[in-house]
């Protein structure tokens, strides 16, 4: 006998609406499973075959996120098939800047009514995030929570595990004074700070030219992944630590990535910034202090060096550049 549930479908739950849903995700999930990803999705818990072959020490990680009121940004558009890459990236990224790298994901979508063709756009987003890190999907949670949230409107959550053999651990304390500081660059304006561009934005038309899309295109450019960009620098030793350009800007983010103590002397004019920062800047009135303490600025994570490893992290890394340099003293940030 199939599950289905006339009462609970008119109390707003629709039981086999998430069955379909679950059908139109198999082909996406597909494209993210590895060798180690065992019995498929639909299971009570997600199977993972950890395989820790070359490691002395192995240590996993985690990290947890969601995307945010950048949601609000895909509902006026009715486009739901990006988010799901900023979830994930929002968790891999925070994986690998301690050094590991990114096994499996799980993710967590709460609507409000559960329709299926939008649910399976939402996870092919998921599904592309996975591609790109090189984690498996292995597990996940549809709740149609009728009455909690509005019909049209859903949240977005992950959850991600990575390994690391321990003495490949990204190591602030091994940062000093005379270190490079280099940029990674942003795809734009990633996943934070859309609370203040909704109030910037509001009243504008999202579909109002820009640059060589629309206003609304450009702010729901995914955020960008970088563990293949990471893995090869963090497998040579060319890297100390790396902090992922997140809420709080590099006044937050940076000083997470070093040692009490020293500063990151930033060289403000080698800052490359995207326009749609100085659009933000420029519509909403915001001090220059504020927009480097909530945005990324262009700069999407920033990693510290020996400088005589600097010319081959920009070789490895295409688009990467010097940003700054780390010196004695200060309050963690030095915009010069």
């Amino acid at each position: 006998m199939k599950s289905y549930s006339e009462s609970y479908k008119a109390s707003g739950v629709d039981i086999t609406a998430g069955y379909r849903a679950v059908e139109l995700m198999k082909s996406h999930i597909a494209r993210t499973l590895t060798s180690s990803a065992l019995g498929g999705v639909g299971g009570f818990g997600g199977l993972f075959e950890l395989d820790v072959k070359g490691m002395e020490k192995p240590v996993l990680v985690s990290g947890t996120d969601g995307v945010g009121t950048k949601l609000k940004l895909a509902f006026q558009m009715n486009r739901h098939d990006t988010v799901g890459i900023d979830c994930v990236a929002m968790c891999v990224n925070d994986v690998i800047v301690c050094g590991a790298r990114p096994l499996f994901f799980l993710d967590y979508i709460a609507c409000g009514k559960n329709v299926p063709e939008k649910i399976a756009s939402i996870v092919s987003g998921v599904c592309e995030g996975c591609v790109q890190s090189g984690a498996a999907l292995i597990g996940g949670e549809t709740a149609e929570m009728p009455g909690f949230y509005p019909e049209d409107e859903y949240d977005l959550a992950g959850f991600c595990v990575g390994v690391v053999d321990k003495e490949k651990i990204l190591d602030k304390t091994k940062v000093k004074s005379g270190d490079a500081l280099i940029a990674l660059p942003s795809a734009g304006v990633h996943s934070n700070g859309f609370s203040l561009i909704r109030r910037i934005i509001d009243g504008l038309d999202l579909n109002m030219p820009f640059e060589n899309t629309t206003l609304g295109e450009t702010l729901l450019t995914p955020t960008k992944i970088y563990v293949k960009d990471l893995l090869p620098l963090i497998e040579a030793g060319l890297i100390k630590s790396a902090a992922h350009i997140t809420g709080g800007g590099f006044f937050e983010n940076i000083p997470r990535a070093l040692p009490e103590g020293l500063s990151a002397k930033v060289d403000k004019a080698a800052v490359k910034t995207p326009e749609i920062f100085r659009f933000l800047q420029e519509k909403g009135k915001i001090p220059q202090r504020d927009m480097f303490n909530t945005f990324n600025m262009g700069v999407g994570m920033a990693v510290t060096a020996d400088p005589e490893h600097t010319g081959k992290i920009l070789s490895l890394c295409p688009g990467s550049y010097v940003l700054g340099e780390i010196v004695e003293g200060g309050e963690g940030v030095i915009l010069a």
